[in-house]
């Protein structure tokens, strides 16, 4: 029998640690111990305990030894490795110095390069209190830790989008003393000092490393499931419907007395900056031993950026050195377990009739790296590039576009970076990269599908996840029958026309809205009764049970559905919502909190409210009278538009109101969803069951 590699004995060491966690075997190996307090002292003055680091003969700093372990370098320890110097410093009674005469032509952005100083540190893998002096104010001095980017460490702020998750690990900075608490992957640490401006020296003047031991678990308390990914497992608000992650909704399929999941995922996310920004060093810190993290990367890093200082893009290369010598390591000095989840394929949003759908990852091949990583490093990856390519092509198109961001007017309230989605999607295109809730089901089911049949062919860690599923979920997943979890997918919404309105039917039927008749179907092309639009519009939007009188049953025609919005609309607000106003042609730009940068830009600016007026419509004269006044004002707040001319991808509204047309149940369907939406909060999380 061959001798197990180190990875390998790690890997069993840590399933261990997983399974303990999440019920079955007890046993938990922590990592090995960390050494002692660290000091360097850069003065020159005596410090008992302390390294000395001094000038050698020639004035010259000295440059790192491995042999001693420490000294500055000329290139950090980041990806891509950036410049700095060593020529320059000079070492005297108050520290080590340098003075830049120039600074790079990027100032001002986040691919800057001001150079100054990196100290690397002899450093094993794990959590580190680092106090850094330095010989400069703050004002002047940025302190970084091998590669993270200060800026986005010093300020409060959230890792999700509504604001749920602080960032409990920032940097502290108090005149010359600087504060970090960080968990290193790789074996060395570098503290970077940079100058803000040309001519002004910085410097240190002294370092301590002190090392922060794994948390344990306090007794009783339940382990933690991290995700960690990018916009396909976010976390998202309202505002932003109908897009979601399969990481809104993992939490629902596991039993919260064995586990509590964790979304730390965010759009437009990489390997590299989900660790630039403190993410991952912020989710370590918080983990204890026995906690797992299933990360998803991926479609970010193939961004052409690879070469800029804080990009998300990465060569193949830099993109298997982040996951084997940043996060693996990192992840397994807290005493935490790795899991990998291969990112899905982006859905082709112009794919040809008949065409069936293949990995869109076809130049950088993050998923295939990925996968040879888990096997080297024994870490337990779930493959769903490969399961999301089947399912798509055994959904078929009509089904699969349906559920990623095909955006029609009148679909949504919500907003994207260049203002509302009210009028289709402002990118004039389907976007295949992103998704509705009915598709991040989908995903959640395949990874525990998947995580099922991996704990079958003996991975414990799989074995152990598994084992904290909602007893009605492992039953789904061995029988292969998903119904009595998701009861809201009607059996004729899955494929074909049908399927058109599926993201709008199943969250009305999961809410009670809307109901399935006795074989389980919705009927979407059924006539729509006005009775049961009436309940549905009461119950979607929170209204009292005695409001929205005074309409007699029968088959919902357009101008009655926009005289009950209308009602619907001023019976719940006073004053119009912030769908309505704030996020009417305003774009978010690049910095701004709330952008995405991995959404594509289009027509900057876009309205919520409709593209043509009232007075340009062809057939206002067919409305009834007596509703008229309403049916303008529900046309004019937006609640109801055209619905002939409009397109899926295409920002384009119609010129006929079409006021004496029966409303089937899947265009009412599309109508509620709206007003659904209309009436949450903006920024609370769009999570609800």
């Amino acid at each position: 029998m061959p001798k197990p590699t180190n990875h390998r004995r790690r890997a069993a060491a840590f399933a261990l640690a997983a399974c303990a966690a999440m019920p079955a075997v007890q046993a938990v190996e922590l990592p090995a111990p960390q050494p002692a307090e660290l000091r360097f002292d850069f003065t020159g003055r005596p410090a008992p305990g302390a390294v000395a680091v001094a000038a050698k003969g020639n004035g010259q700093a000295p440059l790192y030894d491995a042999a001693t372990g420490h000294g500055f370098v000329d290139r950090t320890g980041a990806l891509p490795a950036r410049p700095v110097h060593t020529a320059g410093i000079r070492c005297g009674s108050d520290g080590c110095a340098i003075t830049e005469p120039a600074i790079d032509a990027n100032a001002g952005t986040d691919h800057y390069n001001h150079f100054g100083m990196a100290f690397r540190i002899k450093a094993v893998p794990g959590a580190y209190a680092v106090r850094v002096r330095t010989t400069s104010d703050a004002a002047d001095t940025t302190v970084s830790i091998t590669g993270l980017q200060t800026s986005r460490l010093v300020n409060p702020g959230f890792w999700d989008a509504a604001g749920l998750m602080p960032n409990q690990t920032r940097v502290t900075a108090q005149g010359r003393d600087w504060s970090y608490r960080y968990v290193n992957g790789r074996g060395f640490i570098d503290i970077e000092i940079e100058p803000k401006k040309a001519g002004v020296p910085v410097g240190v003047a002294e370092i301590v490393l002190a090392p922060i031991p794994p948390q344990p678990r306090p007794a009783g308390a339940p382990p933690v499931l991290f995700t960690l990914g990018d916009s396909t497992v976010k976390t998202y608000t309202f505002d932003e419907a109908p897009m979601s992650g399969w990481g809104q909704v993992f939490d629902s399929l596991f039993d919260p007395a064995k586990v509590k999941v964790l979304n730390y995922s965010m759009g437009g996310r990489s390997f590299r900056n989900a660790y630039a920004e403190g993410r991952l060093n912020d989710l370590l810190m918080a983990g204890r031993v026995g906690d797992v993290v299933m990360i998803q990367f991926g479609h970010n890093d193939e961004s052409a950026d690879e070469t800029k200082r804080f990009g998300r893009g990465a060569s193949e290369a830099m993109y298997a050195e982040m996951i084997r010598e940043v996060y693996v390591p990192a992840i397994r000095a807290r005493g935490m377990v790795p899991v990998f989840v291969t990112p899905m394929s982006r859905v082709n949003g112009a794919q040809a009739p008949g065409e069936p759908y293949v990995n869109s990852f076809g130049k950088r091949r993050f998923p295939e790296v990925m996968k040879a990583l888990g096997a080297e490093l024994g870490v337990t990856t779930v493959d769903l590039n490969a399961r999301s390519v089947e399912y798509y092509n055994a959904a078929g198109a009509d089904a699969i576009t349906a559920m990623v961001m095909s955006i029609e007017a009148g679909e949504t309230p919500g907003k994207t970076n260049d203002g509302s989605y009210a009028n289709g999607h402002p990118a004039n295109k389907i976007d295949g990269t992103h998704y509705k809730e009915a598709l991040s089901k989908q995903y959640a089911r395949l990874v525990v599908t998947e995580l099922a049949r991996l704990a079958a062919a003996g991975d414990p860690v799989a074995a152990g996840i598994v084992a904290s599923l909602e007893g009605g979920v492992r039953r789904a997943v061995a029988a292969g029958d998903w119904s009595a979890i998701y009861p809201e997918i009607a059996g004729d919404i899955v494929r074909g026309e049908g399927a058109y309105y599926r993201n709008q039917i199943e969250k009305l039927l999961q809410l009670g809205v809307l109901h399935k008749d006795a074989q389980g179907n919705f009927r979407p092309q059924a006539p729509m009764r006005t009775g049961e639009f009436i309940d549905a519009l009461k119950k979607a939007m929170g209204l009292p049970a005695t409001s929205l009188a005074g309409h007699a049953d029968g088959p919902l025609t357009r101008e009655t559905m926009g005289a009950l919005l209308h009602d619907a609309y001023h019976a719940k607000f006073t004053a119009k919502p912030a769908y309505m106003t704030d996020y009417n042609g305003k774009t978010i730009l690049p910095g701004s909190p709330g952008y995405d940068p991995n959404l594509d830009s289009g027509a900057q600016g876009a309205m919520y409210y409709p593209l043509v007026r009232w007075a340009q419509l062809q057939d206002t004269a067919a409305v009834a009278p007596a509703l008229a006044d309403k049916v303008r004002d529900a046309y004019e707040l937006g609640l109801i538009r055209s619905e002939a001319g409009i397109a899926r991808g295409r920002m384009v509204n119609g010129r006929l109101l079409e006021p004496r047309i029966v409303v089937t149940r899947a265009k009412a369907a599309k109508a509620l969803y709206f007003m659904w939406v209309l009436a949450q909060p903006p920024k609370g999380e769009n999570d609800r069951r």
